[in-house]
């Protein structure tokens, strides 16, 4: 049972060991050159596990300490996580000791492969979420354990890196949009985005869109939720 839930995970994951490869060994060398040992990203991306705020993690390693600051930051690059938490409900139901973790190596990579993905019949839908969590989980952090190793013999141009993050969330938003017909939950999204952005700012709208969105996707979770198909 393990041994096929993981021959069906693991192409799922091949292009996000690229992905992951890539941005874990410039995690890691950036924070080499940042001047951290390579503990700081073996363990961090051990315990975060959160691509975009390890990297921000970095600029508030080196600022003076602020505490509230560092915990609204955290909130705002992570909140999206809610939403994940909510459409992942119900495949998560019933999955015993697994659900723990699945819910902490949830990022979005792997909240985009378990939620569209369509697993074969024959395979355990709890070991397969598992296996896609834990590859992904091993990508990133031999990534960035790597980087952090071979940081001080690689030099690398980071301008324009902070695209790859959305780049990646454009893909996921796509990907969404092209499994769902009604594409409710997508609007939901943009109107309270470019809503909270016309009332409160460009600076000062994440937060207030964050909460505008949980609150209406709550609200309309039984009405947005797919219906199963009978077959006859």
């Amino acid at each position: 049972m393990k041994r096929k839930a993981f021959r069906a995970a693991f192409p799922y994951t091949i292009p996000i060991f690229a992905g992951f490869w890539f941005l874990g060994l410039t995690y890691g060398i950036y924070m080499n050159v940042s001047g951290f040992s390579f503990w700081y990203p073996m363990i961090m991306s051990l315990t975060i596990f959160g691509g975009s705020l390890e990297f921000v993690a970095v600029s508030m390693l080196l600022a003076p300490y602020a505490p509230v600051q560092v915990f609204i930051m955290t909130l705002m690059i992570q909140a999206r996580h809610l939403f994940y938490g909510i459409s992942m409900l119900d495949k998560f139901k019933g999955l015993g000791w697994k659900k723990a973790y699945l819910i902490f190596g949830m990022c979005d990579e792997t909240f985009s492969i378990n939620y569209t993905a369509e697993i074969p019949e024959d395979v355990d839908r709890g070991w397969f979420y598992f296996f896609v969590t834990l590859l992904n989980y091993f990508y990133w952090f031999s990534g960035a354990t790597l980087g952090g190793l071979l940081g001080g013999l690689i030099k690398l141009n980071m301008e324009g890196l902070d695209f790859v993050m959305t780049a990646m969330f454009v893909v996921i938003f796509m990907e969404q949009w092209l499994k769902e017909s009604h594409h409710w939950s997508e609007w939901v999204g943009l109107g309270a985005s470019i809503a909270c952005l016309l009332i409160f700012g460009p600076d000062n709208f994440m937060i207030p869109t964050m909460i505008c969105i949980l609150l209406a996707l709550t609200t309309l979770r039984k009405w947005l939720d797919p219906k199963e198909e009978v077959a006859v």
